[in-house]
This record gives structure tokens, sequence and C-alpha cells, in this order.
């Protein structure tokens, strides 16, 4: 009788034990998250361009150029940057010279305007070099000092000649490069500045030539 009802007991149990089996093999989890909601992708990060030179990628040394916020930089394009600071660092400091020394008045009226002129050109250069990250000269070039020199060492009429003679010289070459840099500049920067130096630089041609000391000298050699 006992073994009979110890029989009953293991089959109660095992029945039991087969039903806990099966329930636990068709259990699902539920989900604790939507994946399917997740991304894997990295979180964009707007940044803004670096105008340094230094950061170029290969193609852009190669090509001479850089990008910036306002577009590509090109190396004529710095060129005309650096040409209008050192055109500040000689000619407004003799221009002011000239205010003192020249004989003729007209040329002593006409040097304080591209003297003041070239106050605020310097301020523009400036802002824009320092945006773009352009290193700017401290110093006029050597060829620049010798004219400078060769003003100062002239008195009279002589000086008055001498000094239209270079400034004149010198405006004409650096609008032939604003002229260049206005019509293939990429960069909107630059164009905008170009603008502002070539209004500058014609109305210093102006003043220089309205003096009535322009001669043969003044204008350069004609490119054959």
């Amino acid at each position: 009788m006992r073994l009979r009802q110890s029989r009953r007991v293991l089959i109660s149990c095992g029945i039991a034990a087969l039903y806990s089996l099966t329930a636990c093999a068709g259990y699902t989890p539920t989900p604790v998250a939507d994946t399917a909601a997740l991304s894997t992708e990295s979180a964009t990060v707007d940044t803004e361009p670096t105008d340094s030179p230094s950061t170029q990628t290969e193609n852009e040394s190669e090509t001479g150029t850089w990008q910036t916020k306002w577009g590509p930089l090109s190396e004529t394009d710095c060129k005309l940057i650096t040409g209008v600071r050192l055109a500040r660092l000689w000619e407004m400091p003799i221009a002011q010279d000239a205010v003192q020394r020249a004989s003729n008045p007209k040329v002593r009226e006409i040097s304080k305007e591209i003297a003041d002129q070239h106050h605020t050109l310097d301020r523009q250069v400036r802002d824009v070099a320092a945006k773009l990250k352009v290193e700017l000269p401290v110093k006029p070039t050597d060829e620049q000092q010798d004219w400078m020199s060769d003003i100062s060492s002239r008195s009279g009429s002589a000086y008055d000649a001498t000094y239209v003679k270079w400034l004149r010289l010198a405006h004409g070459k650096v609008f032939a490069l604003i002229g260049t840099v206005r019509g293939s500049t990429q960069n909107t920067l630059v164009r905008r500045f170009s603008e502002q130096a070539n209004a500058a630089v014609l109305n210093h041609q102006r003043l220089l030539e309205s003096t009535g000391l322009t001669t043969p000298e003044s204008f350069p050699t004609p490119s054959i």
C-alpha cells in the first residue's frame, strides 16, 4: 500500500516538473527597450573650418589653396593681402613726410589724403588677415626701402618729382595684382577686400596725377 502511494507521489512530481519545463521553454522575455529605434551612427558636430595653412590636405597643398569659411584661399589672394600691407608700411610714412617736406602745395595736400586713406586701408587689411590667419609683413621690402631713401635724399622740386614717381609706380604694380585677384578669387572676403583696395589705389593714382608732376618715368615699362 505504501509502495503504491510512493509511486503516485513520484508520478505526480514528474508530471509537475514536466509542466514546469514546458512553461519555461515557451517563455519569451519582454524587451527592456526598443532596440530598432537606437542609432549606431556617431552624432554630427558642427565645426568651424580652420583657416590655417598648416591644416591643408594633400590635394590643397599641391594647388596652393586651403579652405576657409569664406571659400578657398589661394596664394595669389594672400599675395594681395600682404602686398597691400607692404604698401602701407612705406607709403604711409613717406606721405606723412611729404606733408611736411614737399615744396609744392598740391603735393602736400594730396599726401595728407593718401596718408589718411592708407590708415583706413591698413585697418581693413589687418581685419582680413586676422580672419584668414594670413601673416603680415612688419617692414617694407628692400626695393621699397630704396625708394624711401631716394625720396628722402632729395629736396625742393626734385623731392616732389621723385616722390610722385615712386608712389605712382608702386600703385601701378599693386593695381595690376588687385585686378587679377578680383577676377579670379573664390574667397568672398578677399573679393570684397580687393574692391576696397581697388577704390583706394585708383584714387591715389588720380591724386598723384593731379599734381602735374607725372612724367614718363612715373610709368612702368610696357610689357612686350
